[in-house]
């Protein structure tokens, strides 16, 4: 009995040994995402993309999802602290503001970040946060975005703006995008929701009372383009969008940033903190320097929207 016990300690011994190797001596960072979506989807694979160029098997990344859940973003988080990764990436608000919270000692990057200042709380915010938290900014020129609605819906008199109540970002972009439009004499109705459960009943009384809908940066009205589509597409309403992967789903057009682009922009950053290069505290937020104008060319054709020749069609 002794020896079967003995033997059973050392094979248990051999397994946990080699399940600690995968990461000896390797650089560790974990990815805390929100949610499963094209363009965040984009980012992570651009982050993890640059880091495996430069390290190889030199390095462990352990991506996880939240499921759009910010409790799950924190435990994700905090999960990443309790094991002492070398770098946290936080993919979206949600997700950035659980990581920074779980810890003020590891580097911590985020990427598809509207504001940063506006999502941590930081007054006169410019640029540089100076603590262990940096990042990329997913923010296209909001004031260009709101005119494209006037440029395509041409004697717009009403627009409807849709967001989810607990996105700080997206609270920001509808301010500033609110702002523009009533500065040249356009009505802004703005409708927030905090459970996808209310969108349809949301969407089905702006579509009402709009001529075109605008849609900002915001993940939970990304996961729920095909619901507004099949809406606004029923009332013969334009949508124009915050970014590619909602206009792909509902909208005519956007000025958007690429995100895999944006993703690799913050893999560099992390390559940088990791070979002692840079310190993170002392890194400024980087912004997408190029955003595209694109349109949607099947749900164009159906709004009876032509654009210009400066507009790239989103590939279908």
């Amino acid at each position: 009995m002794k020896k079967l016990i003995c033997l059973l300690f050392a094979v248990l011994m051999v397994l946990t040994l080699s399940g600690c190797s995968e990461s000896e001596g390797k650089i560790t960072v974990g990815v805390v995402q929100l949610i499963e979506h094209e363009a965040l989807d984009a980012a992570t694979q651009g982050f993890v993309d640059v880091l495996t160029e430069e390290f190889g098997d030199g390095i462990v990344i352990d991506v996880k999802k939240a499921g759009g859940d910010s409790a799950s973003c924190a435990t994700i988080a905090n999960g990443f602290v309790a094991e002492g990764v070398d770098l946290i990436m936080a993919n979206a608000t949600p997700a950035l503001q659980a990581a920074a919270a779980s810890t003020s000692t590891i580097p911590v990057l985020g990427t598809s970040i509207t504001e940063y200042g506006v999502a941590l709380g930081i007054e006169n915010f410019n640029g540089l946060i100076g603590t262990n938290v940096s990042g990329t900014s997913d923010l296209a020129p909001l004031d260009d975005q709101a005119q494209m609605i006037i440029d395509l819906v041409p004697g717009v008199k009403t627009v409807g703006i849709l967001s989810c109540s607990s996105e700080l970002n997206s609270a920001y972009q509808v301010e500033v995008v609110g702002k523009y439009l009533e500065a040249k004499g356009i009505k802004v109705i703005t409708r927030t929701f905090a459970d996808s459960n209310e969108i349809a009943s949301i969407v089905d009384a702006l579509v009402t009372e709009c001529d075109a809908l605008y849609v900002p940066t915001d993940n939970q009205v990304a996961s729920c383009a095909e619901t507004i589509n099949n809406i606004a597409d029923g009332a013969g309403i334009p949508i124009i969008c915050g970014e590619e992967g909602t206009c792909k789903g509902c909208g005519v057009a956007t000025l958007t940033i690429n995100y895999y682009d944006l993703g690799r922009t913050t893999g560099e950053m992390a390559v940088k903190i990791l070979k002692g290069e840079a310190k993170v505290e002392e890194m400024p937020i980087e912004y997408f320097a190029n955003p595209v104008k694109k349109y949607n060319p099947t749900i164009a054709a159906k709004r009876g929207i032509e654009v210009g020749s400066e507009y790239e069609a989103i590939a279908e």
